[in-house]
């Protein structure tokens, strides 16, 4: 089987987030023909958008998934399973920016830029969203700090297909505007326990 590297942005900010993560992580890796990549540290961040909610969890994974007969194919395949996992783990709809049960976002597909027409069970639970597109590489990444900070870890040279500059650089790019709270790292990804281990305790060598 032909596989892409695939870059997943996950986010949650209530219930039990760190958790529903670490779940979130392990369901994306079971999901048919996925190998796991790489994990990033997990991060607590600023709200955006709409400020007055808790402060979110977000990690990103690396993971090579199945290319498909094309990229927009694969693409639409991993979009409708992110989808059909957010629904698992009781994601509701609400506002848009608002409050997370868990959220997942295709951040890159390979080196595929694509613009499509979602099919219905790709469609975003976001009622605020005003189009029915998706687009790889995710059009909002290159300005959330929150995603690229996650995202530098697993994969700090990469320059996503469309961009000028590798991931590394727009982080820093962005913690240069939006400040040194806005995001900060709290746990690692224990590979073999597969959950989070704090950054206070001792890391395994």
């Amino acid at each position: 089987m032909r596989r892409v590297r695939a870059y997943i942005g996950l986010g949650a900010n209530l219930g039990e987030a760190v958790d529903t993560i670490a779940h979130g992580i392990r369901a994306l890796a079971a999901l048919p023909g996925v190998r796991p990549h790489a994990v990033s540290r997990l991060y607590v961040t600023r709200p955006v958008g709409v400020v007055d909610q808790p402060a979110f969890r977000n990690a990103v994974v690396a993971l090579d998934v199945p290319a498909g007969p094309n990229p927009a194919t694969g693409a639409t395949a991993l979009l409708i399973a992110l989808k059909q996992l957010e629904r698992a783990f009781g994601r509701q709809e609400r506002e848009r920016w608002g409050p997370r049960e868990l959220d997942l976002d295709l951040l890159v597909f390979g080196r595929a830029q694509l613009s499509l027409d979602r099919l219905p069970a790709g469609l975003s639970l976001d009622p605020g969203k005003a189009d029915r597109l998706l687009v790889v590489p995710h059009p909002e990444a290159a300005g959330r700090l929150f995603v690229l900070a996650p995202l530098a870890d697993v994969a700090a040279r990469l320059v996503p297909p469309g961009w000028y500059e590798t991931v590394a650089t727009a982080a820093a790019r962005r913690a240069s505007i939006e400040g040194p709270d806005a995001v900060h790292p709290i746990a690692t990804w224990d590979g073999d326990r597969a959950e989070w281990r704090p950054l206070d305790e001792p890391q395994p060598r």
